[in-house]
């Protein structure tokens, strides 16, 4: 069985936060059925995710997200509504853990979980924004599948390397970062361009 150490929780929050940004639901249903199950030992704040009633709660909304976010349109309102879902929940998520941290701290871990969510869900955000016009589904049921299966796969692999799964969200967060500054840069060409005609 594995249990977080102080060292080890801020790889939890560094790669759940990711996680929740991707589907949240997944994120609190992966950590709770792994600790029900007693094959990891959560931060005590978090213990509460093995409860059968957050399990249940977290598995309905799974499933209602897994079929919602595949159907184009209806995952853009979707991924609309939950930025004041995911990003919130993995803010709350990472104060939970850090609950053996100084206060400063446990808010420091609390920004930082939230932040690393927001990058995470406008990212997946602004890929479906360019996926979901096109008329086939199947790139949109491939991409939204992908989610769900890096989501629930870091999580996983938090409970048992849990560095090893921080420096995966790490390296997605700097790769987000690049594109956004990516997307960004050439908004602003094509806008000069529009511009000057």
């Amino acid at each position: 069985m594995t249990a977080f150490t102080p060292s080890t929780t801020a790889a939890l929050i560094i790669a759940a936060s990711f996680a929740a940004g991707l589907n949240v639901y997944a994120t609190v249903l992966t950590l709770g059925l792994l600790a029900h199950a007693h094959w990891v030992v959560l931060p005590p704040g978090l213990e509460i995710l093995g409860d059968w009633v957050v399990i249940a709660v977290s598995g309905t909304l799974f499933a209602a997200e897994f079929v919602a976010d595949k159907i184009p349109g209806l995952d853009m309102i979707w991924n609309a509504l939950h930025t004041f879902i995911r990003v919130p929940v993995a803010g709350l998520l990472a104060y939970r853990a850090s609950f053996h941290l100084s206060p400063e701290m446990q808010l420091l871990a609390t920004l930082g979980g939230a932040a690393i969510a927001m990058v995470a869900h406008s990212s997946k955000t602004a890929v479906r924004a360019i996926v979901t016009p096109s008329p086939e589904p199947v790139s949109n049921i491939a991409l939204s599948t992908g989610e769900d299966g890096i989501a629930i796969g870091l999580t996983w692999l938090v409970t048992q390397h849990p560095w090893t799964a921080a420096s995966i969200a790490i390296a997605f967060i700097v790769i987000a970062l690049l594109m956004t500054r990516w997307v960004v840069g050439a908004l602003r060409r094509t806008w000069r361009r529009v511009q000057t005609i």
